[in-house]
């Protein structure tokens, strides 16, 4: 593990001012308008909203931030970062009653919300009496009232004269809760920031170069990725918004890299493909250009398994695609993209960060890692080991070159009657190339395993599968005939609605509902 110093984010955003100044740091489309701010501007207006957080009161506050990636969205969760308060993002689906619940649990003092939110908002106010505070930040009116108020030349400008503590909390991310409660997990600047602090196996993306933001800033691979890491190196970040406008957004920013989920890796590559088929006439470059653009270069997936199959896809139009792995516990990377590895890893160990395999288990050790789970001792004990290295809860093993491999999860092991250990995730990953299955959840019932299947109702209809069921089970027919005798699928149910899924987009495994 190499030795490296972890700035504050005060100290990245001035550092950035004085490094990049008036070259851009966001681009973002609004009322059909483009507009670009600079590093110099996103350090003055963060710089203002850490002010009037100051001015409130100097207390430390648990301010909850409810909403979609947007510049206003960054600049209040920059400005709450560096206040010396404690920044925790939600997904503005989150239920009402969650809502409270997570609240509550958290002791949110403040609530900043996008108008989208509001309804939601006035109710939730009123059920957590700790809440004194609530903006809506979608107002360009209310930034504009603060910006004035508590500008660099204010006479309020001394409220920004403060010097976080590192070893502080100043964000609890909560976790996706796909298999029981969710937990807050509390991250100090050595966590945020000295996660990002790692060096690219990727050729380094640095000044000039643009990434095109897709994947929203409440969960903290985004956020650290897409704004800390670029805040950092220079890049320009590009805000997609609506992921319905990723097609548009990725001609008109034509950015070098994206930060991706499998899911929308593999629908890129299909229009691509589509495209082709239906145009010999165009060139491999010209469906780049149209689909990708014309400067992508690199595609960097996370979240959930990525098929061999989509990256093979990718190399004829010149995209290198890899993915990562990484866990909020862990400041967010453990992993990341290499070209130079196997398909079948998750990518190559930070230098950052020591893995060991404990018992099947991958364990990390690392500066990045977080504070603990906020009001859950007993369950931040059992995160870690008496030697003070963080369970991940994956099983795998590393390689002498650091290539990390994944297999399964621990507490989703399904264990049959003769002791045979099965990872539904090693069977579910089969069906990644069954054009006919949209999702795929492996369980066990009465000592047999069955999967559960989403099937892709467009694809089938498209190439007129009228006997969606026959058909699945055909290709898991072939399935098993390589298969080890516990991992053979004894039945395939069909559901007619998507599984439930948590914020982040993984199946529940908890409830599963097929006939």
């Amino acid at each position: 593990m190499k030795d490296f110093y972890i700035p504050s984010v005060r100290e990245l955003l001035d550092s950035a001012e004085k490094e990049y100044g008036d070259k851009t740091f966001i681009k973002y489309i609004q009322d059909d308008t483009l507009y670009e701010k600079s590093y110099r501007e996103v350090r003055r207006d963060a710089m203002a909203v850490c002010r009037y957080l100051r001015s409130i009161s100097g207390s430390k506050k648990h301010i909850a931030v409810a909403g979609k990636t947007s510049y206003l969205y960054i600049v209040y969760l920059l400005g709450i970062l560096i206040s010396g308060n404690v920044a925790i993002p939600f997904s503005p689906d989150i239920s009402v009653k969650e809502a409270i619940s997570l609240f509550n649990e958290a002791d949110i003092d403040m609530l900043m919300y996008e108008e989208e939110f509001s309804e939601k908002a006035t109710l939730i106010v009123r059920s957590c009496e700790r809440i004194k505070y609530n903006l809506n930040i979608s107002g360009e009116a209310a930034f504009s009232t603060i910006s004035k108020l508590f500008s660099d030349s204010s006479p309020l400008s001394f409220f920004s004269d403060y010097k976080v503590d590192k070893n502080e909390c100043i964000a609890i991310i909560f976790t996706s809760g796909t298999t029981g409660k969710r937990k807050g997990v509390m991250l100090s600047t050595n966590s945020l920031v000295g996660n990002i602090m790692y060096t690219d196996y990727l050729p380094a993306l640095g000044e000039g170069e643009v990434s095109l933001s897709v994947l929203p800033m409440y969960h903290v691979y985004c956020f650290s990725g897409d704004c800390i890491r670029n805040l950092k190196d220079g890049v320009t970040v590009c805000l997609n918004g609506e992921l319905r406008n990723l097609s548009s957004n990725l001609k008109r920013f034509e950015p070098s890299v994206m930060r991706v989920v499998p899911m929308i890796a593999q629908s890129l590559l299909q229009r691509a493909n589509n495209m082709l088929s239906k145009h010999p006439e165009k060139s491999v470059e010209e469906v780049k250009a149209k689909v990708f653009g014309r400067n992508l270069r690199f595609l960097i997936s996370g979240g959930a398994y990525l098929s061999p199959a989509i990256v093979e896809g990718y190399k004829k139009f010149g995209i290198i695609l890899r993915q990562g792995y990484g866990m909020t516990e862990a400041g967010c990377r453990i992993s990341v993209p290499d070209e130079d590895v196997s398909l079948d890893s998750v990518g190559r160990v930070i230098d950052i960060c020591d893995v060991r395999i404990q018992d099947g288990e991958i364990q990390v050790h690392t500066p990045s890692v977080m504070l603990g789970y906020y009001k859950s001792p007993e369950e931040t004990e059992k995160i870690f080991t008496s030697d003070g290295w963080l369970r991940t809860g994956d099983i795998g093993y590393v390689t002498d070159d650091r290539q990390l491999f994944i297999t399964g999860r621990l507490k989703n092991i399904i264990i049959l009657s003769g002791g045979e250990n099965v990872s539904p995730e090693a069977i579910e990953k089969k069906f990644t190339d069954v054009p006919e299955v949209s999702e795929v959840i492996v369980f066990a019932e009465n000592d047999r395993i069955k999967a559960g299947v989403y099937p892709d109702y467009d694809y089938c209809a498209r190439n007129r599968i009228d006997d969606i069921k026959a058909a699945v089970e055909a290709k898991v027919k072939k399935m098993n005939s390589t298969a080890k005798a516990s991992h053979v699928i004894s039945e395939v149910l069909i559901s007619e609605e998507p599984f439930e899924k948590t914020g982040s987009g993984k199946i529940k495994r908890k409830v599963i509902k097929v006939s």
